[in-house]
């Protein structure tokens, strides 16, 4: 159903020419409401971007299952770049079997994102890459264990100081790498950007009339804002449950039971929705909003639309052109010893 559904979708959003004469000033309204990404406009914690070699041994550990106790998840494990950087679970799965208390959310440009996690929680990505390492219910790993089991890998010891100098890897060192790998999964150029950028034909006619119906009718504009299509703020949607969402950082009334609007770049991609993973197609999430809710909710941006059958299908046509998987090849997981030689007349081994 889940690929049926993509599928359904892309037809949607490519094929068709451009219906943009329905909407005379739609492109200069989503410039200024919009907008796509600027790579130039990312702030680093050192004023400087991260060398190659830097982003590298981040991609390396992301992948890497050494990083939790029992050596079974990775980063990867829940933020899988073949399930766009999500999982398809409801809610993930840790070291212990177990799942996790919320839906595992995606990464893309998160170079941008003040505030990370659903509670928002962390205020770097340096800070938010060490926490799932060592919560209990994630990878459960105390870091001066992980550090020593790094430290005691030849290419690790060799690639940490590459990047960082003689001297041990430390939880710094760590952190940095991640982060700098992540600040790399930059998503600019969907077919929706393409749209904006003067290609008429990116957009077919359902989904320019999506991107009418998200800037006007369907008010989606007025928490998927910017060139990442989040607001950066926290709302409470009426989902009920335990769960305090931001009050559990924040404490007050307005934060109870608030999570953080995600961006909506390949949401296509990272099913099920919400923070609990309740919500399984992009048409269900807008049929959601489109009958305000499912219960009673303090926030007054969700209510009910009144928006048509067809209308909800060109609104899921218009997300579906928000989409550009992005290709991350896996990498070669380096061994606990040194390399073995190369096999005679077989070539270096990678």
């Amino acid at each position: 159903m889940r690929v049926f559904r993509l599928l359904l979708t892309a037809s949607l959003v490519l094929g068709a020419p451009c219906a943009a004469q329905e909407f005379p000033d739609l492109r200069s309204q989503a410039g200024r409401l919009l907008g796509t990404p600027d790579p130039d406009t990312i702030e680093y914690p050192s004023g400087f971007p991260p060398t190659p070699a830097e982003i590298a041994l981040g991609k390396t550990l992301f992948f890497d299952p050494r990083l939790s106790t029992d050596r079974t998840v990775s980063c990867a494990t829940c933020h899988n770049p073949d399930l766009g950087l999500g999982d398809g679970l409801a809610r993930s799965h840790g070291v212990n079997g177990a799942p996790t208390p919320r839906n595992a959310p995606h990464l893309h440009n998160l170079a941008w994102t003040p505030l990370l996690f659903w509670d928002g929680r962390a205020a770097s990505l340096e800070e938010q890459a060490l926490a799932p390492i060592q919560a209990p219910g994630e990878m459960a790993m105390d870091l001066p264990v992980l550090l020593a089991r790094l430290n005691g890998v030849p290419h690790y010891q060799q690639a940490f100081q590459e990047v960082y100098g003689a001297g041990p890897a430390t939880s710094t060192h760590l952190a940095s790498a991640l982060a700098s790998f992540e600040r790399s999964l930059v998503v600019r150029n969907t077919a929706y950007d393409r749209w904006q950028a003067g290609d008429d034909r990116a957009l077919g006619p359902e989904a320019v009339r999506g991107l009418g119906l998200f800037l006007g009718k369907a008010s989606c504009i007025d928490c998927h804002s910017g060139p990442n299509f989040s607001d950066g703020s926290f709302h409470n949607l009426g989902l009920g449950g335990t769960d305090r969402g931001r009050a559990a950082i924040v404490p007050g009334a307005a934060a109870e039971g608030a999570f953080k609007t995600p961006g909506l770049r390949n949401a296509l991609l990272t099913a099920p929705y919400f923070h609990d993973g309740r919500i399984e197609s992009l048409e269900a999430v807008v049929r959601f909003y489109n009958r305000g809710g499912d219960a009673p909710t303090p926030d007054p941006l969700v209510r009910p639309l009144g928006l048509t059958d067809r209308e909800v299908l060109d609104l899921v046509a218009f997300l579906g052109a928000l989409t550009e998987p992005l290709v991350i090849e896996r990498p070669v997981l380096p061994p606990d010893g040194p390399c073995p030689p190369p096999v005679p007349g077989q070539g270096p081994r990678p």
